[in-house]
C-alpha cells in the first residue's frame, strides 16, 4: 500500500502535526512492517544573495544542524517506536522541498496538515494546494 509516506511539520506549530502525525502513523502501520515513515521539515534558503548577507557564514549550517537535532528530540517524544523513522531536514521554499524530497524518497503518500477554512472560502493553503496540484503520488491533506 503506503510503504514510504511522507509527513511535513513545521516544529514551530503544533497545528502542522497535532492530527497529520497520527495519520501518517496510521498509515504506515497499515501497510505493514516494511513501511517507513519520513518527517520532514523545511527551514528557509539562507544562501539566497538578499537573505544570506545579513547573516555569518556558517549560519546556515549551524542552523540545520540545531533543526535536525529538534526533528530527532520531536520524533523520540512523539512517534511510537516501533515506525521506522527517517529525519530530514530541508531548505528552501516549502511546497518545492515537499516535493523535491518525495521524489528522492520515493513517497507513495504526502501527509500535510491544512487549516480549517473560514465559512467564506474553502482554499487550502498556498503551500498545501501546491503540493497537491504538483505531487506525482497521493496526498492526504489533514484539515486541522
Amino acid at each position: 500500500m503506503f510503504d514510504n509516506v511522507l509527513l511535513s511539520i513545521d516544529l514551530g506549530h503544533e497545528s502542522s502535526w497535532r492530527r497529520a502525525l497520527p495519520t501518517a502513523v496510521g498509515m504506515c502501520r497499515a501497510a505493514g512492517p516494511g513501511a517507513t515513515l519520513h518527517v520532514l521539515t523545511v527551514v528557509p534558503d539562507f544562501g539566497m544573495s538578499i537573505v544570506g548577507q545579513f547573516f555569518p557564514s556558517g549560519f546556515e549550517e549551524e542552523v540545520s544542524e540545531k533543526v535536525l537535532k529538534a526533528l530527532h528530540a520531536f520524533v523520540k517524544q512523539h512517534v511510537p517506536d516501533d515506525i521506522p523513522v527517517r529525519h530530514i531536514v530541508g531548505e528552501g521554499v516549502v511546497y518545492e522541498v515537499i516535493l523535491e524530497i518525495a521524489a528522492k524518497v520515493r513517497a507513495d503518500l504526502i501527509v500535510v496538515s491544512a487549516q480549517r477554512p473560514e465559512l467564506k472560502t474553502y482554499l487550502l493553503g498556498p503551500n498545501a494546494a501546491r503540493v497537491v496540484r504538483h505531487a506525482e503520488c497521493s496526498v492526504l491533506v489533514v484539515r486541522e
